[in-house]
């Protein structure tokens, strides 16, 4: 319980302490700055999610990074077991990266004003309309270079098991025609949710398996990506 208390505590004081960052972050913005601009908020949100991770005092073990295209936007499909795989790919993946996000992330104070400059795209599950008009915005960063990560099990698992993906998740990849990277996590559900909320040390692996092409697919070869990029992710779970 005290290790979940000084947690919270940490999580939004570390938060308002980074307000002057912010401040500059935003005067980069505002001048056009990007390039610096992307390169203060990647460092800087790397090292705020790894003293996430390391305050829980779980251990982080990462295979695969070289299979990592350096250059240009992927789409990083993940499975997705609890709270931590946020804090988890953020700090333990080299790749600046954003998060396709669910609308309700929007209203969270400070955290929101991250998510936009990092470039995170927010998913209305509950319009049609707005969830086209997300997965365009998404393309269009991707185009421009950025990457993402997609859930495409749509919520947290709470355990060890696989659910299904869900077939519109892949659009982004297939619409902006960047490789597809899948990466399996493994075990973050026991920091948090095993343990009724409580957070507990445990060792975590992720594992990055080598990109996926999306360009020039068929229409069959598209319908068989959920099933094909779900069957890389099981077979390094297990």
């Amino acid at each position: 319980m005290l290790r979940t208390t000084i947690w919270f505590i940490y999580f939004w004081c570390s938060l308002i302490l980074l307000l002057p960052s912010m401040i500059k972050v935003r005067a980069l913005h505002r001048a056009q700055k990007i390039e610096e601009r992307d390169r203060k908020v990647d460092r800087i949100v790397k090292k705020w999610a790894r003293s996430m991770v390391n305050l829980s005092g779980s251990k982080v073990i990462v295979t695969g990074k070289e299979h990592i295209p350096p250059r240009g936007g992927v789409v990083f499909i993940s499975n997705h077991q609890g709270n931590f795989d946020i804090p988890i790919l953020l700090g333990f993946i080299d790749k600046p990266k954003a998060f396709i996000a669910k609308r309700e992330l929007k209203k969270l104070p400070l955290i929101s004003s991250w998510m936009f400059y990092m470039n995170c795209v927010y998913l209305d599950r509950s319009s049609a309309r707005a969830g086209l008009k997300a997965i365009q915005e998404g393309v269009a960063f991707l185009k421009q270079g950025y990457s993402q990560v997609i859930f495409p099990e749509g919520t947290r698992s709470r355990g060890d098991q696989l659910g299904e993906f869900k077939p519109g998740s892949f659009k982004l990849a297939t619409k902006a025609e960047v490789p597809i990277v899948p990466v399996a996590i493994k075990g973050s559900y026991n920091i948090m949710e095993a343990n009724g909320g409580l957070i507990k040390p445990a060792v975590v692996e992720v594992f990055i398996s080598e990109p996926v092409s999306t360009a020039g697919l068929s229409k069959d070869e598209i319908d068989q990506l959920p099933e094909k990029v779900r069957n890389i992710i099981a077979l390094q779970l297990k």
